[in-house]
């Protein structure tokens, strides 16, 4: 299923887009759920699609007529942390889907990991990196959580650079506790401060999940023949498309990969590629499947 490039665009309103990806998709983040010691009960929340039958209180829908799901709090020992490169690279459009660029498909998927995050019982948090800073939602459980991640995401725009390296180093200390973390960047620059953070978090022992995102335009060279692109980061340099260029691109664009690719096998950081014309579904489905989701 391919999310439409008018329903990304209802990053005000991430819960009509969550329910309309996750329909029908497994839920899980990662194995090994905690049950018994640990759970409590929360409060009850209306029926969504994609919440487990089991979870429904048949009691409840014996008097209301509606379906309701109990929430439950439980004490976990992992924290899912939601990464979102917000540089202005991100702003990178699909030349063929109109109306769709890289962050619109970034906070799509970063906000049905936290939808799912939620339904765990986890807590969860978000780390946006962009306009030189590096910006935080606290981690922690429940509705009112989810609420303030989907603002948050929401509001963010690209722009900008990544903050400088200092800046990045001085926030680890958000992962403290164990954490699973998923990353969604088009690591265009790399190495850098993003990347350093990452492979210090694996370091760490965290458990870092990439998703690089690119448009096919990016993969293929498919530019109109002299067409010109500036780096929306640096604000310098004019570059013109012709034949020799695209060559000279995309040897320099493997190269830079393979290099990324490396690093993140030898500090055993899952990553996966996808373009942002790929249908969501099956990206999410891929990236969930490498962090051990059922």
């Amino acid at each position: 299923m391919l999310a439409t490039p008018a329903l990304l665009a209802h990053t005000t309103d991430l819960n009509l887009v969550i329910r309309y990806v996750l329909a029908g998709l497994g839920h899980g983040i990662h194995a090994g759920r905690e049950r018994g010691a640990g759970v409590e009960f929360s409060e009850y929340r209306a029926y969504t699609p994609g919440d487990e039958w089991r979870r429904v209180d048949w009691k409840l829908l014996a008097r209301a007529d509606r379906y309701f799901v109990r929430e439950a709090e439980r004490d976990s020992h992992v924290a899912v942390w939601l990464w979102l490169d917000a540089s202005a690279s991100m702003a990178e459009p699909s030349r063929s889907i109109a109306g769709l660029d890289k962050l619109q498909y970034a906070r799509v998927v970063l906000a049905c990991i936290a939808a799912i995050a939620q339904r765990q019982g986890d807590a969860f948090g978000l780390v946006v990196c962009g306009g030189g800073r590096v910006q935080f939602t606290p981690a922690a459980r429940g509705p009112r959580q989810m609420q303030r991640v989907l603002a948050q995401l929401s509001r963010t725009e690209a722009a900008g650079t990544l903050a400088p390296a200092e800046t990045v180093r001085a926030s680890l200390h958000f992962a403290r506790s164990p954490s699973l973390i998923f990353a969604v960047s088009d690591f265009l620059d790399w190495p850098s401060a993003q990347s350093d953070a990452l492979l210090r978090l694996r370091h760490m022992r965290h458990d870092v999940r990439a998703l690089c995102l690119q448009t096919e335009a990016e993969c293929d060279a498919s530019f109109a023949a002299g067409s010109a692109w500036c780096d929306p980061e640096q604000g310098a340099g004019l570059f013109r498309f012709d034949a020799d260029a695209r060559a000279g691109y995309l040897k320099n664009r493997a190269d830079h990969f393979s290099r990324m690719s490396g690093d993140c096998r030898r500090t055993d950081i899952k990553t996966l590629v996808a373009r942002i014309e790929q249908p969501l579904q099956a990206v999410l489905r891929g990236w969930l499947r490498q962090a051990g989701a059922t």
